[in-house]
């Protein structure tokens, strides 16, 4: 008969959740100085906390509801109002209302994207996410900024901060389908080609960090749309599975 974990156990998950909040808040407080580079790398942290705190509650068996609950509020603070905050500070406002739009669409469809989560988490694919994850796009987001800080002769580009903030919306509400790594079957996946994969795509990251994050984040936001479109066709034109 396995034992229930001690209350206190319950405190190490809620512990990164509170991280999270805390990475994405302090994000806010560097934007407003105008440190957007440190500011987008705090999201990024948010993110490590965010991927701790449901590994942590598996492992110590201290999986709650209210670990649930406070986990998507976490989400809203730290991947939808911290990359929104940050992109109309560095862009959004010197555009107006357009700015302001534009910022503003980004935390309402990552909310709209949350609570339709919750919602629809017990019927879903536990492969697959139905629309973009909302973390996801707050990462394309920070790394956007990094990259125009990195390549400054790109700023004239800043105005695409914008666009791509407003895609992102769009796909974090759609219905397209995007690959969730939480519940990859190892069994069913060659080892070998895998891990030779893995240390590639790490080893490109260590060199090149804010490319190499750019470029895997630009290959998972585009495998969306081109499955769909692929499965839209072979509707059209009535091919089936052999």
């Amino acid at each position: 008969m396995r034992k229930d974990p001690p209350p206190i156990a319950y405190l190490f998950p809620n512990f990164f959740t509170a991280a999270s909040i805390f990475s994405g808040f302090y994000s806010i407080t560097l934007a407003l100085q105008h440190s957007f580079d440190i500011a987008a790398w705090f999201i990024f942290l948010a993110l490590i906390f965010d991927g701790l705190d449901g590994r942590v509650a598996r492992l110590t068996n201290t999986a709650s509801h209210f670990g649930v609950e406070f986990d998507s509020l976490a989400d809203i603070v730290a991947f939808g109002v911290a990359p929104a905050f940050l992109m109309y500070l560095y862009v959004g406002v010197d555009y107006g209302r357009l700015g302001i739009v534009a910022s503003a669409l980004f935390i309402i469809f990552g909310a709209v994207r949350l609570a339709r989560f919750n919602v629809m988490t017990s019927r879903i694919e536990p492969s697959v996410f139905i629309g973009l994850p909302i973390p996801t796009a707050a990462v394309m987001i920070a790394t956007a900024i990094l990259l125009l800080e990195h390549y400054p002769h790109l700023l004239y580009l800043k105005l695409f901060l914008l666009v791509l903030s407003v895609v992102l919306a769009i796909l974090m509400v759609s219905n397209i389908r995007y690959p969730s790594f939480k519940k990859l079957n190892m069994r069913s996946i060659h080892f070998t080609r895998f891990l030779i994969g893995a240390i590639v795509l790490a080893l490109m990251v260590f060199i090149y960090p804010i490319e190499g994050m750019a470029i895997l984040g630009a290959l998972y936001l585009v495998y969306g749309p081109l499955r769909a479109s692929y499965y839209l066709l072979r509707r059209l034109f009535g091919i089936k599975n052999s």
